[in-house]
């Protein structure tokens, strides 16, 4: 049973986790180099949100919303 848990350990240290152990011995030698991919999620975050606002507005130029307060029944 030790060798199980042992073998889950190799896995993630080793394997799993490498990418870190890289991006952590990079940060030494470059923080832009360690850090961007956190700004590619950042990029890709405020593209989706933007795209997001872009189609809200759309579909509320669109105009085929009903905004009467009594549309829903739990707002009576």
């Amino acid at each position: 049973m030790k060798e199980f848990f042992e073998a889950i350990q190799s896995l993630f240290v080793d394997i799993l986790f490498a990418p870190m152990d890289a991006l952590r011995a990079m940060e030494l030698e470059s923080w832009t180099g360690a850090n961007i991919l956190n700004w590619l999620f950042m990029l890709v975050g405020f593209l989706a949100f933007f795209y997001w606002m872009k189609k809200l507005k759309e579909y509320n130029d669109n105009d085929e919303e009903n905004r009467d307060p009594t549309a829903h029944s739990f707002l009576n």
